[in-house]
C-alpha cells in the first residue's frame, strides 16, 4: 500500500508546495476481497520539513456481499464525518512506517524527519500509572 499508492500521492502533494492551505488526496488499492483505502494530508511546517497525516481502512468488497444484498456503499470509501469508515489504527501504524521508509524519512535527523508513525510517537505511548499506597500489590 505505502509503495504503490500511499508514497507517489505523498510525493505529489509535496511537489505542490502550498504554505497556505494543508493539501488532502485519499488513494486507494484493490484487491479481490478487499479495497485499502488510505487519506494523507500533507501540512508544510517550515521550507525544508513537512508534516503527514495518515488514516488508513479496509473496505470487505467479497462477492458475499454482493449476493446477500449489501453492496459496499460509497459511504465506506469515505473516513467520518462525511462517510462511515473508521481508521484502523495498527494498519494505519504499518502502513505510515513503510510510508516513512520509502521517502527516506527515517534516515534524517530526528528534528527534520517527513513522516513518523503515530503509534511511535513519544507523547501518544502509554505511560505506566503511578502505584498509590491503597493500590493492591
Amino acid at each position: 500500500m505505502a509503495q504503490e499508492t500511499a508514497a507517489p500521492a505523498v510525493r505529489e502533494l509535496i511537489a505542490r508546495r502550498s504554505r497556505q492551505h494543508q493539501l488532502n488526496t485519499t488513494v486507494t488499492l484493490g484487491g479481490d476481497d478487499f479495497t485499502l483505502c488510505a487519506h494523507i494530508r500533507v501540512r508544510w511546517l517550515t521550507d525544508d520539513q513537512v508534516k503527514v497525516a495518515l488514516a488508513c481502512w479496509t473496505v470487505s468488497t467479497d462477492l458475499a456481499r454482493y449476493i446477500g444484498g449489501t453492496p459496499p456503499t460509497e459511504a465506506e470509501h469515505r473516513l467520518h464525518p462525511y462517510g462511515t469508515a473508521r481508521p484502523d489504527e495498527e494498519f494505519t501504524a504499518r502502513v505510515m512506517d513503510h510510508l516513512a521508509r520509502c521517502l527516506h524519512a527515517l534516515d534524517a535527523p530526528a528534528r527534520t524527519r517527513t513522516a513518523t508513525s503515530p503509534s511511535r510517537s513519544p507523547s501518544r505511548r502509554r505511560q505506566p500509572r503511578p502505584r498509590r499506597s491503597h493500590d493492591a500489590k
